[in-house]
């Protein structure tokens, strides 16, 4: 398993989750680094909302199963709609995914700043689907919204945590969706 070397050594992190299936590893690699995350589920990205609250639940469901705690953060996708506003069309991995990814992580810094976090990071960065380059820049971006945050780079592809990940979805027999979560990563 990966060994973690957090930020200024902090074992204190607000984990920014999309879905029980790309949480599970690394939590799990947390866990066994001696990090207890907080998982924060802010996902106004999903649609429908039916599908919204399957992997809300998937991820409640793990969080009970691991002792941790999970923040819900408000479900507003109509809100969402107006920041994508322009930004319909573009392809996966352009410029909509950058804004929804800023949109998700300084909502997840401002709750860390709020509740004296340092120290936060995402599991959208275990997806081969996303682009780091884009989830990197839209974390610094987010943590410098909020002084006293970091955006935790981490690439929680590599060090065998995708294999891993593979492995408990059938362990946990977790729902398992089939796109990003937007109407428009639906096409």
């Amino acid at each position: 398993m990966l060994k973690l070397l957090p930020p200024n050594n902090e074992t204190r992190v607000l984990l920014h989750c999309c879905c029980a299936p790309c949480s599970s590893a690394i939590v799990e690699c947390m866990l066994d680094n001696g990090i207890r995350p907080t998982m924060f589920y802010c996902n106004p990205n999903i649609y429908p909302q039916e599908e919204y609250l399957i992997r809300k639940e998937e991820a409640m469901r793990f969080a009970r199963e691991q002792g941790l705690e999970l923040v819900d953060a408000d479900y507003d996708h109509t809100h969402w709609l107006e920041q994508m506003k322009g930004w319909e069309e573009e392809p996966e991995r352009g410029g909509r995914c950058l804004r929804c990814f800023g949109y998700r992580l300084e909502a997840t810094a401002r709750y860390a700043a709020a509740q004296g976090y340092t120290l936060f990071t995402t599991t959208l960065a275990s997806s081969r689907w996303k682009s780091l380059e884009q989830i990197n820049r839209a974390g610094r971006w987010a943590a410098a919204r909020h002084p006293g945050t970091i955006f935790w780079e981490q690439n929680w592809r590599k060090g065998g945590l995708q294999e891993r990940r593979n492995q408990l979805l059938r362990q946990y027999a977790f729902y398992n969706q089939l796109y990003c979560g937007c109407e428009f990563s639906k096409r």
